[in-house]
């Protein structure tokens, strides 16, 4: 970003304020929210009050003008996040903020931002998370890119290598059949899964939305649970959509994958081979893939994947010596950090941070000599185990002071599997 767009993006106006919501303004909350993206609010036919169950209306919060008119608005949800070695630990998911267009460059983001960490600060959740609808916004504000995803796009009928696990049964259900299978089998791999983002309620009904205005032309959802066949319990399922398109040499309908969860090697297999398998379907697509998804590794031909990488998850150390102890460890490490944090100053400064032989930490103040400096987005970046500090020193981004900290502080770090959430919050 050049100098003159961070200035633009940084400008802070001492008229604004934040605050609570008027019970007009939340009644709103949607039409707002679609007017501050370019979009028209729709109607809400299949789950009436649907975005106010979802958002916690005491957690969500309006930047108002000197005219106390709304601009701005964004709020945090309840959640846990599954972190490295330590399972799911507190998060304050960062969600539905929006700024008004006429109102943009003026202050109102960093006016929320800054409500929203300071109100965490000392006693909420000592991690922040978010997806971000725009990849330069949300570094300024100490969010670091700690997950990405893939997409996936695959012809049908692509074969699979020889001796690809696949077994047990998919079985296509109803929405009001499949959901408690599919809680199920998110609820049991959640505690295992690094970046994994607990769901509410309204958050399950949020995402499987199904009304007509979400669907682009495409059908309803489909549900196919598999089936493990040692026991017959769930073990995994898809959720899609089919778009017809049928030219004169026959139908071609692509899939578009909303959700693929799977348990195991067999589940996963067996659900994308029976994708792939159905009549019509030219090619299936899906674009929340994890990383370091298996898919590919099973075809006879790795490169019929075509794959786009982006941007996931961007996760906010709070407080440093409440975030660095959360997760564990891969190999201790004695290193001081020296932290630059100009967004919430309560972080900079310098950190000592200690892992013992079983991965547990802790972080305290010092006033030794740095060994590595960083600012907090870097932190964020690395904290899940999917960004390396080496890759994020060749950016320039982490210096190194002492010989050997970056590599130990790096082996320390880094997760066994790819981070990953599985959806939008």
């Amino acid at each position: 970003m050049d100098a003159r767009a961070q200035g633009r993006y940084d400008c802070f106006m001492p008229s604004l304020r934040a605050r609570p919501l008027t019970d007009a303004e939340w009644d709103e909350m949607s039409t707002f929210s679609a007017n501050a993206f370019l979009g028209d609010p729709t109607p809400e036919p299949v789950n009436p009050g649907l975005l106010h169950r979802f958002l916690e209306r005491d957690r969500y919060r309006g930047v108002a003008d000197e005219q106390d008119r709304l601009i701005g608005a964004g709020g945090l949800l309840t959640r846990t996040i599954t972190l490295p070695g330590a399972g799911p630990s507190p998060l304050a998911g960062v969600t539905f903020v929006g700024v008004r267009p006429d109102s943009r460059g003026q202050g109102a983001l960093s006016t929320l931002m800054r409500d929203l960490l300071e109100g965490l600060h000392g006693s909420g959740e000592p991690i922040a998370a978010l997806w971000a609808s725009m990849a330069p916004i949300y570094g300024r504000f100490g969010y670091g890119l700690s997950a990405r995803r893939a997409t996936l796009t695959v012809p049908g009928r692509a074969p699979f290598r020889p001796g690809t696990p696949t077994g047990g049964a998919v079985r296509w259900y109803s929405a009001e059949e499949a959901l408690p299978l599919m809680r199920r089998v998110f609820e049991e791999l959640l505690p295992t899964r690094p970046g994994w983002v607990s769901r509410s309620d309204a958050n399950w009904d949020w995402w499987f939305r199904d009304d007509p205005a979400s669907r682009y032309g495409s059908t309803s959802f489909r549900y196919a649970v598999h089936h493990a066949a040692s026991d017959g319990r769930p073990d995994g399922y898809a959720v899609f959509r089919a778009k017809a398109d049928w030219p004169a040499a026959g139908p071609d309908y692509r899939l578009d994958v909303k959700e693929l969860i799977s348990a195991d090697p067999e589940a996963h297999a067996s659900l994308w081979r029976s994708l792939l398998d159905l009549d019509m379907v030219g090619k299936v697509s899906y674009d929340n893939v994890p990383l370091d998804d298996p898919l590919p590794l099973v075809l006879v031909n790795p490169r019929a994947a075509l794959t786009d990488v982006s941007d996931l998850l961007w996760v906010r150390l709070v407080d440093l010596d409440r975030a660095l102890p959360a997760r564990r460890y891969a190999a201790p490490c004695d290193v001081v950090l020296e932290v630059a944090d100009r967004f919430c100053p309560w972080n900079a400064g310098r950190w000592r941070l200690r892992v013992d032989e079983r991965g547990a930490a802790e972080a305290s103040r010092t006033d030794r000599p740095a060994d590595l400096e960083c600012g907090v987005a870097d932190l964020g970046a690395a904290f899940l185990g999917g960004v390396r500090l080496t890759a994020l020193a060749g950016a320039g981004r982490v210096r190194e002071q002492r010989a050997g900290a970056l590599r130990a502080l790096c082996r320390a770090m880094a997760g066994e599997t790819e981070p990953y959430c599985a959806n939008i919050f």
